[in-house]
């Protein structure tokens, strides 16, 4: 494929985040917390690691099994995710990312478990922050 090439069913975001994902990778230290949701099985699997520090993700990392809107949407998560309340659950609403990376209906599950994950992993990230206050 040739670069800048986006193949057909696909946006240039998704595409963009597909060939460069950001963020790929663990964390660990205090505050860090991870989820995933899915199974290679089932074809799409996402676990993230974020750190949540004074109420706020100051960092995130992910890896994920699954289609190249899969890998897009959680690329784009852990930048986006970044800066905002711990609390706040996905920087855009499930809808709103359907739309932003033209994700055909027929793979909305796909993105209901990457939400299920994101949800995961930020509940286990301020159970351990809170922990380290003790």
């Amino acid at each position: 494929m040739t670069a800048g090439h986006v193949p057909r069913g696909y946006n240039a975001l998704t595409w963009r985040h597909f060939e460069r994902p950001l963020n790929v990778g663990v964390l660990r230290g205090l505050g860090v917390g991870s989820g995933e949701a899915g199974s290679p099985a089932q074809g799409t699997w996402v676990r993230f690691c974020i750190q949540i520090q004074r109420g706020h993700v100051t960092a995130a990392r992910f890896a994920a099994f699954g289609c190249p809107h899969v890998i897009a949407v959680a690329s784009w998560l852990t930048e986006n995710g970044v800066g905002r309340p711990s609390l706040a659950g996905l920087p855009e609403p499930v809808q709103a990312l359907q739309r932003r990376f033209e994700v055909p209906v027929e793979k909305l599950g796909r993105l209901l478990v990457v939400e299920d994950a994101w949800i995961a992993t930020i509940r286990a990230a301020v159970t351990k922050s809170a922990g380290a206050l003790d």
